[in-house]
């Protein structure tokens, strides 16, 4: 009942961060990527306040040992700092498309197990190998439309995918440790500092309050839902669900990123973007179910 209470949670932030993308594509026309992280990341850590005071009253114990809480919060926040700016730089370059961003940025689909398996020694069950295939399969089917070539903008989403592994890594490391929220909460504001001094050096054009005005509503969005609920349900739904199965629900984020965009912004659906959807959750599906007991 746990795992499944924890896919669940999984699942519901790949929608959460699928739709974001509309979000963040209307953000992008007046902000700078570190002024839309700092300040939907400081939005996402106050959303939580409110919960931490509810736990704080609940739970006599508290959120665990505050050494720990912090260490893992502040790591958890550097590295989602740096994960989503450099899926943000990679934009600079011309050559680099939508579709190649979203497929080469969710092989933290392959990473998290291959990184977990080669350098923390965890096993890996039988059963992932042939979901990270479909999983792969449906990502390039969903989001590729030509050939890949590695140029520079490329191997910047290449480093995104592995920090973005790094992150999901550092937070099962961390989460079954201390509360869940707490963690989530002090990553956000921590992220929120780190990319306002990135932003204050590099980006002085767009931290204005009249062209944060301008893009209020997605700020809004993106720090309240995708921040405040989805990270939190990412860190608090790893409690039960293994690394590699908590990459592939994850990854499923550019399918409802694609289905959003069809509600939304009335893009339409190929039948290659189809199968891929399709292929993405019999992956899911498979990952999920129970392993045969040895007699």
């Amino acid at each position: 009942m746990k795992r499944f209470k924890g896919s669940l949670f999984l699942l519901i932030t790949a929608v959460i961060w699928g739709t974001a993308f509309v979000a963040q594509s209307v953000a992008m026309d007046s902000l700078g990527p570190f002024t839309f992280n700092a300040l939907r990341m400081f939005l996402g850590g106050c959303a939580l306040l409110p919960v931490l005071l509810i736990i704080r009253r609940r739970s006599p114990e508290g959120f665990g040992d505050k050494k720990e809480l912090l260490r893992g919060g502040v790591l958890c926040g550097a590295v989602l700092t740096f994960a989503s700016a450099t899926q943000n730089y990679a934009f600079v370059f011309p050559d680099v498309t939508v579709g190649k961003a979203g497929f080469i940025t969710t092989l933290y689909v392959v990473l998290v197990p291959l990184i977990a398996f080669v350098f923390l020694r965890r096993k890996l069950r039988p059963v992932i190998i042939p979901c990270i295939i479909l999983a792969v399969a449906g990502l390039y089917l969903l989001c590729m439309t030509g050939k890949i070539n590695f140029s520079r903008g490329e191997l910047v989403l290449l480093l995104c995918a592995l920090l973005f592994s790094l992150h999901i890594l550092t937070a099962d490391h961390f989460s079954p440790r201390v509360n869940g929220v707490a963690l989530s909460c002090i990553q956000f504001f921590s992220a929120s500092v780190i990319s306002a001094v990135c932003a204050l050096l590099f980006e002085r054009s767009s931290f204005s309050l009249s062209v944060i005005g301008d893009a209020w509503f997605s700020i809004v969005y993106a720090g309240v839902i995708s921040c405040g609920v989805g990270y939190t349900l990412q860190i608090v739904g790893q409690r039960y669900v293994e690394p590699s199965v908590a990459s592939l629900l994850m990854s499923l984020e550019s399918v409802f990123a694609v289905i959003s965009g069809w509600i939304i912004l009335q893009e339409t659906l190929s039948l290659r973007e189809l199968i891929g959807c399709i292929l993405m959750f019999a992956a899911v599906v498979l990952s999920e179910l129970p392993e045969k007991k040895k007699a």
